[in-house]
């Protein structure tokens, strides 16, 4: 990776005087700055809290030696002596949480493989430190503590193909590493993790998951991110991205509701990710009382007005963005109530609970009423299409594009600096 003292050619990664105030300015957001003065994200500032498991009354630990634990009650670190090779299940009582038969404390629960690698939880090792969080009456998370460089050598490779280009994989370590420092600093409401272990936040697979290719992508951009604003105002945003755009990417302003910016603005790449087997797609074809059941439950679900809509009679685009991609659909039932929702929202909505082979791909796509079924046609792309779409990505890396303009040409008027 080229030194960040330097500026690299078309001004693609900032000078180090001016990362200095860029990341100054991020912490100082964030309530992260340390005394004396320090100018760098510190190890701490980089630790992402994944949830891996949610809600467990049970998890099985697997053992190659034996880690050392402490619990919120009790600080004290100690070994925890697991049958090597042996599964073992841990479980949270009223009085606190058993290993096996073997009571270890109360509180939150520490668990420390030693060596990295050493402990599984469900079958799969991680690196970094687990974390069992109490949520209700005998039941918790599993968190993962992990170094964001470390979680990113298998989010990368899980993110992407296996065989895709190097130049891929590093604007996408780029792009994830933003995402999940972003995840970890942004100002919300205190909680225990800051991202998911799917594609709720980032596919995450733990050691078994990390290959060459994404370790290396890693390491040869660490402490990269991409940043927007003033001249030494810029900071880090949620830098989206998906699968396939279709050609035309949306705003995350028009997907989500966000404060619209430039970088996560629309774009029209034409054919770009036209490899994709999902560049093109459909027709599905649903039934209007099933659409009417999916809709109803995706309102029950988010407590939304939908929950109470009646029979759907018709599903039409209300607006599209500059460049013609649906952005918002109009639901009307059978007493005539109209619901306004957001492309998003509709995909999420005729996805609740629905069968294998009858999902929509991507909120970009045109309608068709009938009597009795709404027929989804000229289906384009894969997942939301905010931000970088990974099939352009690659297309651009396969004809000669390095990975800095690559993950520019994604976010524009954006910038790349270190944060450490």
């Amino acid at each position: 990776m080229h030194d960040a003292a330097s500026r690299m050619c078309g001004g693609r990664l900032l000078p180090a005087v001016l990362v200095v105030s860029v990341v100054l300015l991020l912490l100082a957001v964030s309530g992260c700055l340390r005394p004396g003065g320090q100018n760098v994200l510190q190890s701490e500032d980089r630790l992402i809290r994944v949830r891996i498991l949610q809600d467990r009354q049970e998890v099985a630990l697997l053992a190659s030696a034996a880690p050392v634990y402490a619990t919120a009650g009790d600080p004290t670190l100690r070994k925890l002596d697991l049958p090597a090779g042996r599964t073992v299940s841990v479980t949270l009582a009223a009085d606190g949480w058993r290993v096996g038969s073997t009571a270890v404390g109360a509180g939150v629960l520490y668990l420390r493989p030693s060596p990295p690698g050493s402990l599984a939880v469900e079958g799969v090792a991680y690196r970094g430190q687990y974390r069992l969080v109490p949520v209700g009456p005998e039941r918790f998370d599993v968190v993962n503590d992990v170094d964001v460089d470390d979680y990113l050598k298998s989010v990368v490779s899980r993110e992407l193909y296996w065989n895709w280009h190097i130049e891929t994989y590093k604007a996408q370590a780029i792009v994830a590493r933003t995402y999940a420092l972003y995840e970890k600093h942004v100002p919300r409401e205190p909680r225990h993790w800051d991202v998911h272990a799917d594609t709720r936040s980032q596919v995450y697979g733990g050691i078994a998951a990390e290959t060459t290719r994404s370790i290396t992508a890693v390491e040869e951009t660490a402490g990269v991110v991409v940043a927007f604003g003033p001249r030494g105002e810029e900071r880090i945003f949620k830098a989206y991205f998906s699968s396939c755009c279709g050609g035309i990417s949306q705003s995350a302003a028009d997907a989500f509701g966000d404060v619209w910016m430039a970088p996560l603005s629309d774009q029209n790449v034409h054919g770009l990710c036209s490899a994709s087997d999902k560049f093109n797609w459909g027709p599905v074809v649903i039934p209007k009382s099933e659409v009417t059941r999916r809709i109803r439950l995706f309102g029950q679900q988010r407590n939304r007005p939908e929950k109470d809509i009646a029979a759907v009679r018709s599903i039409e685009i209300e607006a599209v963005n500059r460049w013609g991609r649906p952005v918002r659909f109009l639901v009307t039932d059978a007493s005539g109530t109209r619901f306004s929702l957001r492309g998003e929202e509709l995909r999420w909505a005729i996805n609740t609970d629905a069968p294998r082979g009858s999902t929509l791909f991507s909120s970009f796509v045109k309608v068709v009423n009938d009597s009795d079924r709404i027929h989804f046609v000229e289906g384009h792309g894969h997942g939301h299409g905010v931000g970088m779409c990974q099939w352009c990505a690659e297309t651009r890396a396969r004809a000669g594009m390095r990975h800095e303009d690559i993950v520019l040409a994604a976010y524009p008027a954006a910038r790349l600096i270190r944060a450490y």
